[in-house]
């Protein structure tokens, strides 16, 4: 099984190599290109919505913002499934997806990613007074205990592989169409575990500190990228973009602004 899977945003700054050297002044112009992105706005602190406000907003909002600024582009946003997300861009109903993207090999035959703009680890999200079981192994033992996921998400195959039997029917999976009903069959104990990389996890717990917490060490990492249909003109922009954004401290202050800044609802 391929297990490129996505470490914390915060140590990723220096860790992807050369091609970050790209700076703000060397930039293409896209002449007020109009761009289409499909989100789907579930997965805090990277898109989400505001409960306080309504809108949606997040890590990769901000970033895309400052993109298009750079770059000179307009942007549109379109909300969509994550089960349609893929195919949808692979089709080229969307310019670009975003939705903290692990950046795969099987999925990159079916779509372009960009460079990575971020690195997370998965994790263990449970309800706050979980005791039951405190690692994979533990939650393997015991058979009352279920999982919910996505289905053909990073979270599904470790949970399938790393956690159980390496059985993609296994009963005690539960499968829901977006993270965010999973969570929330979690937080109902429809089910009693949900994987979740760092960034989405620490971001339920922040927003619910009574009713969530990750627990267990880090299960590997994963690199997240924005997709595009297969051969997109914009790859190559939306790369300098990002190596311009890391050069300059932009990402950085993105950050300290969405993971340690931010308080939901305030």
């Amino acid at each position: 099984m391929q297990r490129s899977i996505v470490s914390f945003a915060l140590a990723a700054a220096a860790v992807f190599g050369a091609s970050y050297t790209a700076l703000a002044d060397s930039l293409p112009d896209l002449d007020g290109k109009e761009v289409v992105i499909a989100s789907e706005n579930t997965y805090p602190p990277l898109q989400f919505v505001d409960p306080k406000s309504g809108d949606a907003i997040g890590w990769e909002y901000d970033a895309i913002a400052e993109i298009a600024k750079r770059l000179n582009v307009k942007v549109t946003f379109q909300n969509t499934s994550w089960d349609a997300m893929i195919p949808a861009i692979s089709a080229g109903e969307y310019d670009l997806a975003m939705n903290g993207i692990t950046i795969r090999e099987d999925r990159a035959q079916q779509v372009d990613f960009s460079d990575p703009y971020m690195r997370s680890e998965m994790f263990m999200l449970v309800r706050e007074d979980e005791d039951r079981f405190t690692d994979p192994k533990s939650f393997a033992a015991n058979n009352d205990l279920l999982a919910g996921a996505q289905p053909g998400t990073t979270p599904f195959y470790v949970t399938v592989y790393d956690v159980l039997d390496g059985d993609e029917a296994n009963p005690r999976i539960k499968l829901f169409e977006t993270f965010g009903a999973s969570v929330q069959a979690l937080k109902t104990g429809d089910v009693d575990l949900v994987l979740t990389d760092s960034t989405g996890g620490q971001g339920y717990v922040a927003a619910n500190p009574d009713t969530f917490k990750l627990i267990g060490d880090p299960m590997g990492t994963e690199d997240f990228g924005f997709i595009f249909p297969k051969g997109s003109e914009l790859v190559g922009p939306f790369n300098a973009a990002i190596a311009s954004m890391r050069s300059d401290g932009t990402i950085d202050a993105l950050n300290t602004k969405w993971f340690f800044d931010y308080k939901v609802g305030q």
